[in-house]
């Protein structure tokens, strides 16, 4: 159970986080993002943008808000969360653009945040943002914490997912149910997720490096706070696998859960928590207990998405990173390297199930209908972070001119010329799909009233475009401008990563201002959001002239032409997913 000594612990923690920098950083005017730097390491636009990137987080924050907040028109919101159940569950983040608060999808976004930073962690203290990183995951892991409320209980949601309210946070309907798993009533991924979460984030703490190929930890050190989030991801490790109401899926016990983040299974959840765990604890075992997984879930048969649903195509990542740095454990570092250049081979060399739009975005239909630089995002960062175990030189060069074309497909060199940063330039979103940020209460008429978002979400990465590299910029069209905690991640680690060795600024400062005005679609959408554009796709202005002009060709040629965009057309009619 929670104990004075442990809540003691937590508040003392909070304390002694890293100073937070004075004055703070604040991001810039999004014109400072057209304006190219003078270069080198660390290059002050890759600096600037992971510190907007970071700084996301601070707009989703829920609870009690410091004095010293840096986004100046958010509120205290939320105050008696956990009252039902009588626990205080403040604090924490709204998952996307409404008020629920998830920790499935929260536990896998800092998994990965502290991932990256144990490996890339030199890129935060170079672009001085290692103590907003310390800030933003303690902000995290105390609220994670206070939702693991005893040994055999996580809540894993607060606040019912039917989007009925859009407004400002400072009237936010109530009643704010608090969803749990216990014993009797048990989440496995859930709880393992976490638990996940918990032991990365002990390893980032405690300076556990998994190899000097890397550039190592953001220092911000702390080996009190690694044992306590030790602690607990070893109670939900122990959670998850021993419940006495078995293994299941967490909406099968909690099923509100399941209308926002229902998950696909379990196993891949044990198996990243066994190994973070094997490595927080120097555990040969529990190495060859996440192996065991990897086989009993027949877990290299998937070859899709990494996600905060699908931590599968990670776990060949980790598990030659650990195997490497740790031959005693007994995994076969060779191994564990032809089972993920099997999966990023299918990436890069196209046998996979994912595919490269025309504007050359990793696509996976289904996964990426809903948010589409999401899966791009994930796979650039696995890819990355794969390149120094790649065992080719070839590889290695494949994996990461990949990955940067992703990432600058995501900063602006794509066929919209925008890059789904909101506030990094001034072709950037203006419209994200944000409760917190619109500034409108009129669910009805989201679209235009504020006609002009009330409040830059700076740094927040959105869906993103189409399959059709199409990009509407509406604030309705959640698919392509919702923004989420978990959007975010991948950008940080890849931003991470660019400051520590790319003198290079990132791709948006060569834009011009107005280039995605000159490109946006005209028309709507075809996706969950809207269905007025799934007759194919539509030409923009320009793209309307030119195709006036092409038929002055030949009929043989018009022919061709009209067959082929009556071929779109079809492609255009997909099936809506939700």
């Amino acid at each position: 159970m929670w104990t004075p000594l442990l809540f003691l612990l937590v508040s003392w923690q909070v304390v002694a986080q890293v100073p937070l920098p004075e004055p703070p950083f604040l991001p810039q005017n999004a014109s400072a993002g057209a304006s190219p730097s003078s270069g080198g390491i660390p290059n002050p636009q890759w600096s600037s943008l992971l510190g907007n990137l970071l700084y996301f987080y601070e707009a989703q924050r829920s609870g009690k808000l410091p004095s010293a907040k840096r986004v100046k028109w958010r509120n205290d919101s939320a105050l008696t969360d956990g009252q039902d159940v009588k626990l205080d569950l403040t604090g924490g983040y709204y998952d996307a653009g409404d008020y629920i608060k998830c920790t499935f999808p929260l536990s896998f976004t800092v998994m990965s945040i502290c991932w990256g930073a144990t490996d890339f962690g030199k890129g935060y203290d170079l672009a001085n943002q290692t103590p907003y990183l310390d800030d933003m995951l303690r902000w995290s892991l105390n609220w994670l914490i206070k939702a693991h409320a005893a040994n055999n209980t996580l809540f894993v949601q607060i606040a019912n997912g039917d989007n009925a309210y859009w407004g400002g946070d400072q009237g936010i309907p109530s009643p704010r149910p608090s969803y749990q798993i216990n014993d009797t009533s048990p989440g496995t991924d859930a709880a393992a997720g976490t638990a996940a979460a918990f032991a990365a984030c002990s390893n980032l703490y405690a300076n556990r490096i998994f190899s000097n190929s890397y550039s190592g930890p953001a220092t911000l050190q702390n080996a009190t706070y690694a044992a306590t989030l030790l602690e607990h991801a070893q109670q939900l490790f122990t959670f998850a696998t021993n419940a006495s109401g078995g293994l299941r899926v967490y909406q099968n016990s909690v099923p509100e859960a399941g209308k926002a983040y229902a998950s696909s299974g379990y196993g891949d959840e044990l198996a990243m928590a066994a190994l973070f765990l094997s490595w927080a604890t120097n555990s040969s075992s529990l190495y060859q207990q996440a192996q065991g997984y990897w086989q009993q879930y027949g877990l290299s048969n998937y070859n899709g998405v990494f996600n905060w649903d699908e931590k599968t195509p990670g776990l060949p990542v980790l598990f030659a990173q650990i195997a490497q740095a740790n031959p005693s454990f007994g995994g076969n570092a060779s191994t564990w390297q032809t089972v993920a250049e099997k999966y990023f081979d299918g990436i890069v060399y196209g046998s996979g199930p994912g595919y490269q739009t025309h504007g050359g975005l990793l696509y996976y239909d289904g996964d990426s209908n809903d948010a589409s630089l999401n899966p791009a995002l994930n796979a650039a960062m696995l890819l990355t972070r794969y390149v120094p175990l790649a065992s080719t030189q070839s590889k290695k060069n494949d994996y990461w001119n990949y990955a940067k074309a992703q990432v600058n497909y995501a900063l602006g060199n794509n066929p919209m010329q925008a890059p789904y940063i909101v506030g990094a330039n001034p072709n950037s979103p203006q419209n994200p799909h944000s409760a917190l940020a619109s500034g409108g209460n009129n669910i009805s008429n989201i679209n235009t009233s504020p006609a002009q978002e009330a409040y830059i979400l700076y740094g927040a990465v959105v869906g993103g475009p189409d399959k059709y590299d199409r990009f509407f910029d509406i604030r309705g069209d959640w698919p392509e401008t919702e923004a989420a905690l978990d959007y975010n991640a991948p950008m940080l680690t890849l931003a991470a990563m660019h400051v520590l060795n790319d003198t290079v600024d990132p791709f948006y400062t060569s834009l011009k201002a107005g280039a995605y005005d000159s490109k946006k679609p005209q028309g709507m959408p075809c996706d969950a959001a809207y269905t007025e554009g799934c007759g194919g796709p539509q030409l923009s202005e320009g793209g309307q002239i030119a195709l006036g002009a092409i038929l002055g060709l030949t009929g043989l040629t018009i022919f061709s032409l009209l067959a082929w965009w009556g071929m779109l057309s079809l492609k255009g009619q997909h099936e809506l997913l939700y």
